[in-house]
């Protein structure tokens, strides 16, 4: 999929600050303001395909701020204020020519503000038609603009700088920040990795590396992720060199809206939809590309739950997504998140050894390319099939065993980083209480 031709320093300085000043008109005045509730009109772009607003969280009677494509039936929201943080009906987004844009709640209080940020006055604010929001100050000065500050999308002719970031959304429903982090870093290597919540703490674990940093060379490093303005995702290196992540033949970029989201589940996507007017209304987002091509068993790291929560089992889906599923005798700890966590129906207790024959005590349900690569505590070897079965069975601290090629791996709990993989050629025996008679 990658590749390394050249691309010319000039054209890039030449074609990206125009999405800034792309639009004269549609300005929006100093004292304008929005109001979370279903009735304001939103700011909309010149060319009426970007909206700047409040959007309802359905059924809740919760709003967010956000930009979002305006024609689309579906809202697609590409950028949040307030961390993607919804606020209560009646809160309003108003600007302001020192703060720049203010969100208040209800009460009149300041929830979000992109001060301190904003260096002087603003003089008016603008809806770009590339769906940038920009605050300008006098003599045409930029003084913020989302495209700098993306949250979970990054659009055609945006770029995500050194120590830029893209954050996952937590889930399918939540829009608050969640694991998953694409992040281009000082050293030129584009990652996309994990951080646990809510401390932020940096995980090893990482699902992508652009491999695009070189000592030796610095001026063969990355330092840019750009979307330009045809459609092409790309890693620019500071020798005008490029790792080109777009496959060949994308689609028009006139005729179809261009997006590149971490979705809440860590896999990076480049999705399109078409823009015609005409279209019956069945029009969904297609998917260019995505990596990791397989994001179960992409994990780098020796650390955290991986896609899925604890004890949880990662499978490959359609379009490489992710989906998850409790193995036998565990269920999810909410109900809600089918990617969190699973707790077991019991846990091995060393106690009850002492009364009685565990084969009495316990059973086992034996699955085949399932594995939880990391969390081992003994290994046997060598080791038949049986012997394993009932190393696992005797211990008190076995809640998993795993036997390939006369080794016997011994699980403890939680189990992490579970994921099936047909090349595994392994058994998994997952201790399970018996039901009392």
């Amino acid at each position: 999929m990658a590749c390394s031709t050249t691309y010319p320093m000039l054209f890039v300085l030449l074609i990206f600050p125009l999405h800034i000043f792309a639009q004269t008109k549609f300005t929006i005045p100093l004292g304008s303001s929005l109001t979370a509730n279903q009735e304001t009109t939103p700011w909309l772009s010149q060319s009426g395909d970007f909206a700047f607003g409040f959007k309802q969280i359905q059924p809740q009677n919760q709003f967010f701020l956000c930009i979002y494509y305006a024609k689309i039936k579906d809202t697609t929201i590409i950028w949040y204020a307030n961390d993607g943080y919804p606020v209560p009906r009646g809160s309003i987004a108003e600007l302001n020519p020192q703060n720049g844009l203010i969100l208040r709640d209800p009460q009149g209080k300041m929830i979000w503000s992109t001060s301190p940020i904003i260096a002087s006055n603003v003089a008016y604010a603008v809806m770009n038609n590339t769906g940038n929001f920009v605050l300008v100050g006098s003599e045409s000065s930029v003084l913020w603009e989302s495209f700098r500050y993306p949250t979970d999308t990054l659009l055609p002719t945006q770029i995500l700088e050194i120590d830029d970031k893209l954050v996952s959304r937590k889930s399918e429903s939540l829009s608050v920040p969640g694991r998953f982090y694409l992040r281009m870093l000082s050293n030129g290597n584009l990652v996309l990795v994990t951080q646990s919540r809510p401390t932020n703490f940096d995980y090893d674990a990482g699902y992508y590396n652009s491999h695009t940093s070189d000592p030796g060379d610095e001026a063969n490093s990355g330092y840019r992720l750009i979307f330009d303005e045809l459609g092409s995702v790309y890693i620019l290196k500071r020798n005008n060199h490029r790792l080109l992540l777009t496959p060949p033949n994308v689609p028009s970029i006139s005729e179809n809206y261009h997006r590149l989201s971490l979705d809440f589940d860590g896999v990076l996507t480049h999705y399109y939809h078409p823009k015609s007017t005409t279209s019956t209304g069945n029009e969904r987002w297609s998917t260019l590309w995505s990596l990791p091509d397989n994001i179960c068993l992409a994990i780098l790291g020796e650390t955290g739950s991986g896609v899925c929560g604890y004890n949880n089992v990662c499978h490959l889906g359609e379009n490489q997504r992710p989906y998850c599923v409790c193995p036998k005798g565990y269920s999810l700890t909410d109900p809600n998140n089918k990617y969190g966590n699973c707790k077991p129906k019991f846990i091995p207790s060393c106690d009850e050894f002492g009364k009685g024959n565990p084969e009495d005590l316990y059973d086992f349900d034996v699955v085949t390319d399932v594995d939880w690569p990391l969390s081992d505590f003994e290994r046997i070897y060598p080791s038949a099939e049986e012997e394993c079965r009932k190393a696992c069975l005797e211990d008190c601290f076995c809640a998993v065993a795993i036997y390939r090629s006369n080794s016997c791996w011994k699980k403890k709990l939680p189990l992490s980083n579970g994921r099936v993989d047909a090349t595994l050629n392994v058994k998994a025996f997952l201790k399970i209480r018996k039901v009392s008679t």
